[in-house]
């Protein structure tokens, strides 16, 4: 993918659609209330009437009572703690290959890395992930994330072929607006500096003229068109991870759709609405007292009148003989708790249930009572089903960065261990209990269908055969089920 050329329209009016849907979704995964704001108030009227964040207030003066419930930020946690919670296991063939790519993924915070992209990714439709380097922040190549909404990828038969990245650089204004863009393609990384308005790239500047781009000049290829740099390596130092595929909205682009993309930004502005009410029940079921003009106490010219409710002792009132009580009349209104509460968990089900997951992981479908694994498993399955469709997406990704990791470590960095691909493979997810993997082993041994052997394993799954026999053998000599010596069990003296 070339560089683009001077005054091009900024976003790209290809990727403009997919822009704003993005910005839709990123400002209800934002949980910034004044972004939903904005975001509505700049929409069509027709839904801007309808949408709660999209209505206008009149008096700024007064508080604004809406409330916003979390829930889409809920979603994309949730999905990345299914993906990453427990990290897959990579593994290489080669011995000292395994070790390095030990040591790349525990110093370069993979897990972590991968933790914000997952969660990224479900908001946004997708996440890429780039292999990069730096001398001056670690000895040893980076896998970083970038961002969908800042990124221009090309596909060829649904791979990633190329991608653009691009970011607006400090000091950018209404009028001028710095932007470097980072084009990726294999072998090469191209970079540029731009100087142009909102909606315009502008015109191309040195790398040296901004602050930001200044350390890349030293890292140029001396040779070629002054903005090139080579990774040595045949492969592309970036790779595109789908969130959920195929995009229902664009079905012949090869991109991914959001958790939020059923879509359920309906259900999410109806949650918050329902909130809103019921915080304005609570607001209107404060107790007021309703008193004569009588009772009220003068302030003075122009100061009004007043009615203290902490007063304790009270000159003589003049009421009527002809009055039942004393005038004072106790307004409190009810509070529609349950409707309120039955319609909040009904949208929290079916919004769960159309990003793909199941309302138990959102503390919903319980009763309290204590649940089998077989349960557990019923309950949760809705879940388990979309992490393994999403874990898919991530495998391949998560495979061809750290290979290329690996390749420029060797390019770049002198390391001398082989480049190999590792494989990389996703757990069930779902940690049994200690007490329900007790009762199961102790089922198959009452039953005569398992060994102490496999016993330690289940038990133990991320010990080695070493340790494995090592247990054995103790549990065996402490409960007496180990072989007797047939040499001691015998006298060896003889009678003459």
């Amino acid at each position: 993918m070339p560089l683009p050329a001077d005054n091009t329209p900024w976003p790209p009016p290809q990727w403009a659609r997919h822009y704003r849907e993005m910005a839709v979704d990123d400002a209800w995964y934002s949980g910034d209330r004044h972004r939903l704001s904005n975001l509505y108030r700049h929409h069509a009227t027709r839904e801007r009437k309808w949408r709660l964040w999209g209505r206008r207030r009149h008096d700024d003066t007064r508080p604004d009572h809406r409330l916003h419930v979390p829930l889409a930020g809920d979603i994309a946690a949730t999905s990345a703690d299914l993906l990453f919670a427990d990290m897959p296991k990579i593994t290489a063939a080669d011995a000292p290959t395994q070790a390095r790519l030990d040591d790349l993924t525990d110093r370069g915070r993979l897990q972590s890395l991968c933790l914000g992209a997952a969660e990224q990714a479900a908001a946004l439709s997708g996440v890429y992930l780039r292999t990069t380097w730096d001398r001056e922040v670690a000895d040893y190549p980076m896998i970083t994330s970038m961002q969908p909404d800042q990124a221009v990828p090309e596909f060829r038969f649904g791979m990633l072929r190329s991608v653009l990245f691009w970011r607006e650089l400090p000091g950018a204004s209404d009028r001028e607006v710095w932007r470097h863009i980072e084009a990726h393609e294999p072998g090469y990384v191209r970079h540029a500096l731009y100087q142009g308005t909102r909606d315009n790239l502008g015109r191309t500047m040195s790398l040296a003229d901004h602050p930001e781009t200044r350390a890349l000049v030293d890292s140029l290829d001396s040779e070629g068109d002054g903005q090139t740099i080579s990774t040595g390596i045949p492969q592309l130092t970036a790779s595109y991870v789908p969130n959920m595929l195929p995009n229902r909205l664009h079905r012949t682009a090869p991109i991914g759709r959001s958790d939020y993309a059923a879509p359920i930004h309906d259900l999410l502005d109806s949650l918050d609405t329902t909130w809103t009410s019921w915080m304005r029940d609570i607001r209107l079921a404060r107790a007021r007292l309703i008193v004569p003009d009588g009772y009220l106490r003068d302030n003075g010219a122009g100061n009004g009148a007043t009615f203290d409710e902490e007063a304790e002792v009270w000159a003589g009132l003049k009421i009527p003989p002809t009055e039942g009580g004393n005038g004072i009349t106790l307004a409190q209104f009810g509070i529609r708790v349950d409707e309120h509460r039955s319609t909040a968990e009904s949208l929290v089900k079916q919004a769960a249930q159309a990003a793909g997951y199941s309302p138990s992981s959102f503390g919903l479908d319980a009763d309290g009572q204590p649940a089998t694994a077989t349960e557990v498993d019923a309950r949760t399955q809705r879940s388990m089903i979309t992490r393994t469709k999403k874990a898919g997406h991530w495998r391949h990704a998560l495979a061809e960065q750290l290979h290329v990791q690996l390749m420029l470590d060797r390019a770049i960095f002198g390391s001398r261990v082989i480049p190999q691909r590792p494989s990389v493979e996703f757990g069930s997810g779902v940690s049994e209990s200690m007490q329900s993997v007790g009762t199961t082993l102790d089922l198959l041994a009452r039953a005569g269908a398992v060994s102490t052997a496999t016993k330690v394993k289940v038990l133990h799954p991320e010990w080695d055969d070493t340790s494995v026999r090592a247990e054995v053998a103790l549990i065996l000599a402490e409960t007496g089920a180990a072989a007797p010596d047939p040499v001691g069990s015998f006298p060896l003296t003889s009678t003459v």
